[in-house]
């Protein structure tokens, strides 16, 4: 998406003020309050692209290794996803709120493509910015003056810099979760697939991804394993904890150690995360070994 949109030009005077202002009070109660609109959106956004990559299943990490048609279905996954969110039935369109038909637009380029039977009824505009992890949520009546005069081989016709100024915005460069492998520096990520088994893959990971919350779907797509979570559980000697413990690593869950992530000052990690991290002493890794993780006493000396 543009990284500079114009302001909106919607106010009281604006002949689709009322309109708007209806579908905008409509869509964030429905969403459950603004900040609830804030959270689920984005968290919507990342995992419809993720469910499509299904880096688990393909060993695919990014949205650019997709297929033409994959890319073409997150927008029909983004269209479904939405109406369950806002609890919106089928309409003519894509969806029906108060009475109007409305059309949903979702993309992961700088536009959105406007259907002939979209032209002058009100839109949602979708779209999500993967290498900058930002993400837009606006409105807008798409009027014959707000669009291109150029269309493609289906008749869709795209906002016009005059349409970005029609737009009411609800989330305008909001954060969204950003895809995790574009956060870890390149050549960890090869280290961390260049192991021919799960275990030496989450080892990898553990050992080159500290102290960061990393999710459960992580551990998964690394491993390319059925029973993924008996990698990372000690197994006689032979686990990932076991192999890192050796090292003088902890593996925590989020869940499960809670209490030891806070005594350690680790990042806050959910009930689906996992953090690895070397204690910086010996009376850090006694704390985790009354916790029920012992290490290896050769790597920490008495203070």
């Amino acid at each position: 998406m543009k990284q500079k949109l114009p302001d909106s030009l919607v106010d009281f005077d604006h002949p689709d003020f009322g309109t708007l202002f209806q579908l905008e009070c409509e869509i964030t109660e429905r969403a459950g309050g603004t900040l609830a609109l804030e959270y689920d959106v984005p968290h919507m956004l990342r995992d419809c692209i993720d469910d499509v990559i299904m880096t688990a299943k393909t060993g695919r990490r990014s949205y650019e290794e997709l297929e033409k048609t994959e890319k073409t279905y997150i927008g029909t996954r983004v269209e479904i996803e939405l109406r369950a969110l806002l609890r919106l039935r089928k309409g003519r369109l894509d969806t029906v709120i108060l009475g109007h038909d409305v059309d949903i637009k979702h993309t992961m380029g700088s536009n959105w493509m406007i259907p002939t039977e979209a032209v002058d009824q009100p839109c949602i505009l979708v779209a999500a910015d993967e290498p900058r992890a930002r993400c837009y949520l606006g409105l807008i009546v798409a009027r014959p003056d707000y669009l291109t005069q150029g269309q493609n081989k289906d008749a869709k016709r795209s906002i016009s810099a005059e349409g970005f100024r029609q737009i009411v915005w609800l989330l305008k460069d909001h954060p969204y979760p950003a895809n995790f492998w574009r956060t870890a520096p390149e050549q960890a990520v090869a280290r961390i697939f260049e192991g021919e088994s799960g275990n030496a893959r989450i080892a990898a990971l553990f050992r080159e991804l500290q102290r960061q919350p990393i999710p459960r779907d992580v551990v998964e797509a690394v491993a390319h394993q059925k029973d993924f979570m008996r990698r990372i559980r000690s197994d006689g000697g032979h686990g990932t904890r076991d192999i890192l413990a050796k090292e003088g690593l902890l593996i925590l869950e989020g869940r499960k150690d809670a209490q030891l992530i806070r005594a350690l000052n680790l990042p806050h990690c959910s009930a689906s995360e996992f953090i690895s991290a070397r204690p910086a002493n010996a009376s850090e890794a006694k704390l985790a070994q009354s916790a029920g993780h012992p290490l290896d006493p050769t790597f920490f000396s008495e203070e």
